[in-house]
């Protein structure tokens, strides 16, 4: 009995905020090495044959503005491509000790899950994921990698 009301306790402390959460802190050291403004020097230009598009990412931005994502908190970050249209998309994302993970691409986009990049030096290295839910099906090992830097000052 003691333990339940220790629980209930401790959870009525914790803050009804995702982005206000002890975790929180610790997520945001995570996510320090990636934030920035990074320009794609070098990126694949993805075709999927069943969508007949090419994409083009030119600039990921990674913010440390704060956004609730249904019970969890994430990072603000925006996705810039150059085709087939210019376009910038409203993502958010999660730093980890591994990897940054880039989330919400629209559906009608394409079959993207997201983007998982790590650092590598002065540099972000990154590929784009594919969800295989959205019926889309992709060979495997095509991928849609870049490298880019941080945007000049």
């Amino acid at each position: 009995m003691f333990g339940l009301g220790l629980w209930i306790l401790a959870s009525a402390c914790e803050p009804s905020d995702p982005c206000r959460s002890s975790r929180m802190h610790l997520r945001t050291r995570y996510a320090a090495r990636y934030v920035g403004h990074w320009v794609v020097a070098r990126g694949d230009t993805l075709t999927l044959p069943q969508m007949g598009d090419r994409f083009k990412l030119t600039n990921v931005v990674l913010d440390t503005a704060r956004v609730a994502v249904g019970r969890d908190c994430h990072f603000r970050g925006t996705l810039v491509f150059q085709v087939p249209r210019a376009e910038t998309l409203a993502v958010t994302w999660l730093g980890a000790p591994e990897q940054a993970l880039i989330y919400g691409w629209p559906a009608e986009l394409g079959p993207f899950a997201g983007i998982g990049a790590v650092r590598v030096g002065d540099s972000l290295a990154g590929a784009i994921l594919f969800d295989e839910r959205l019926g889309v099906r992709v060979r495997p090992g095509v991928t849609a990698r870049f490298i880019a830097g941080r945007a000049r000052q």
